[in-house]
């Protein structure tokens, strides 16, 4: 078992910044890649960014790619997620999960296995 916590979210102005973090316990945290979804009221799960721990690959939709940055601290058992430039169409909650590393697809929500329960990022125009 892998238990997700996310933290960071809040109320921010478009152009501003936050960081969101991923806290996990519980298995070998490097063993696992971790992606970040969100969802807006009304729409579906969407993929956001994901990060694998071998070569520390990264992914990214393209609506954030630029302005965020996935990277992990293993050591911390964290993932992490700096937004920059912040856009209203931003606004949602914010999930992280965790998979087997050797787990292909990082861009597909069904292949994860751990969530946590979202942080909820607001982005006033």
């Amino acid at each position: 078992q892998v238990q997700l916590v996310e933290s960071g979210g809040r109320l921010v102005q478009a152009g501003g910044s936050l960081r969101l973090s991923c806290a996990a316990a519980g298995r070998t945290f490097s063993n696992y890649a971790v992606g970040w979804f969100r969802q807006a009221p009304g729409t579906e799960r969407e993929f956001v960014a994901a990060i694998y721990s071998i070569s520390t690959r990264t992914y990214y939709t393209d609506s954030v790619k630029g302005r965020f940055t996935i990277s992990r601290d293993n050591a911390k058992n964290t993932v992490y997620l700096q937004m920059n430039s912040l856009k209203p169409e931003d606004t949602a909650v914010y999930y992280c999960a965790a998979k087997p590393i050797t787990t292909a697809q990082p861009m597909n929500a069904r292949t994860y296995i751990y969530w946590g329960q979202g942080t909820q990022v607001t982005v006033s125009s």
